[in-house]
């Protein structure tokens, strides 16, 4: 890690995101460690998905356990070698299918996170369209030797855009799909930016009404709650006509389906889920991959969970034969488990080894004292298997930026200065307790 640069702009990204307990959008490869066969696997259903196949992944684990990181050190690889990729998180706004706008909401959420290897950050809708305009520009003026400004190129440009969109018009929607890229076309060619701008609107599932788009754009339907998931296969097949390889669909935070109150509302989700794995596992998908991040109760509570869902439970649950310590890494649900500490300490050397290289100094700590952090770590929070990968990483940034505030403060003063106060807080806790407890039974004996 020492003799490796990393440039300022990803030292930034880490150091800031990890501090305040993030997942860092960029430069995670420079943290990574373990996932070997889960990212492999899902490697291998990348280059599947290129060839036309679809993919569907349950990633769960507990809070803490990495989902968030994978799921976002995947999307990073998928965007390098040259997917389409659309990210977002559900929350009570935000589900996949709802009776005040919540299916929309996603599919907003996940349009406006579209992204590309030169549109990383999201919002790469119109640059998309543009690049496919210019391309098919280009190819034509080396085609027929045309010149920029020549009247024929717009006729030619023409000719293969509508060849392009009438090969979708078979698919469910593809006719108004198409026809709203063709009015996006004529509004660039025409310099008709509201023409443009009102495709754009259509696109992102911005109108409220059929009414106002069919007075806008000539169609007659509007991406609604109903058939968003709809536009999705559609915009994996158009991804692939202009040259991306696919599109991947990055959702986290499943377990706010879980938390749905009402059981028909939740049901109606799963219902919706289903439809999703049944279309990438039975081939009505192409080009498409979906990736849903969610905690293990999420998945297997059989009152609320995925299992209380007989359809998804049959399909979803472990084979007789990959249950137990040995795991299949091909079936619908990649499980984590917590890192191992080996791993942690691990990526608790490259955190140190980026802050000193961020900030300019010379590492102070050592792997000896780190070790000593993890014990410290593991004893503090009482029970081993409560230990967080994103809580250690989260108090060892601050020990990080103590030590190197602080010089005068050495690892070993500052780890006995937090030993006290805990110690000192569970002495406090417990007299509270019995001082409580004393005053019931004093109350209780009167």
């Amino acid at each position: 890690m020492k003799q490796m640069h990393i440039p300022k702009r990803l030292t930034t990204a880490l150091v800031n995101s990890l501090t305040a307990g993030v997942v860092p959008r960029i430069g995670l490869e420079h943290i990574a460690v373990g996932r070997k066969p889960e990212v492999a696997s899902i490697l291998q259903d990348m280059d599947n998905i290129a060839e036309g196949g679809a993919a569907f992944r349950l990633i769960t684990g507990r809070y803490g356990s990495g989902k968030s990181f994978l799921l976002q050190m995947v999307r990073n690889y998928a965007m390098d070698r040259d997917f389409v990729v659309a990210d977002g998180d559900l929350s009570p706004e935000r589900r996949l299918v709802g009776t005040k706008g919540q299916g929309l909401a996603t599919y907003r959420e996940l349009m406006m996170n579209l992204s590309t290897r030169t549109r990383p950050d999201g919002g790469a809708l119109e640059p998309i369209l543009q690049k496919w305009i210019n391309a098919l520009q280009q190819e034509q003026m080396q085609v027929r030797g045309l010149h920029s400004d020549d009247p024929q190129l717009y006729e030619a440009v023409d000719l293969r855009i509508y060849a392009v969109t009438n090969e979708m018009q078979n698919m469910v929607h593809g006719f108004d799909f198409a026809k709203v890229l063709a009015a996006y076309w004529s509004g660039y060619k025409l310099g008709d930016d509201d023409r443009k701008t009102a495709a754009l609107r259509w696109l992102r599932g911005e109108f409220p009404t059929k009414t106002e788009a069919r007075k806008e754009l000539g169609v007659g339907v509007i991406i609604d709650d109903d058939n968003w998931y709809d536009y999705m296969k559609l915009w994996a097949e158009f991804a692939v006509r202009i040259g991306y390889k696919g599109l991947l669909l990055f959702i986290d935070e499943g377990v706010n389906l879980y938390k749905i109150t009402n059981s028909i509302s939740r049901h109606s989700n799963y219902e919706k889920l289903l439809t999703m794995f049944n279309d990438t596992m039975q081939g009505k998908a192409q080009y498409l991959g979906i990736y849903l991040g969610g905690t293990p109760q999420f998945v297997e509570d059989e009152r609320r969970g995925l299992f209380s869902y007989d359809a998804l439970r049959s399909r979803l649950m472990d084979g007789r034969y990959s249950s137990g310590t040995r795991r299949t890494y091909t079936s619908p649900i990649l499980k984590l488990d917590m890192l191992s500490h080996e791993e942690i300490l691990i990526l608790l050397q490259k955190l140190r080894d980026i802050h000193a290289m961020h900030f300019g100094y010379e590492a102070r700590i050592t792997d000896t004292q780190m070790i000593a952090f993890m014990q410290a770590a593991v004893g503090r929070l009482g029970a081993e298997e409560l230990l967080t990968t994103r809580e250690v990483v989260r108090d060892f940034m601050d020990v990080l930026h103590m030590l190197h505030q602080h010089t005068e403060l050495t690892f070993e003063e500052l780890m006995g200065e937090r030993e006290q106060e805990y110690v000192a807080s569970g002495a406090r806790a417990k007299n509270e307790a019995n001082d409580e407890l004393d005053d019931f039974l004093a109350e209780f004996e009167l």
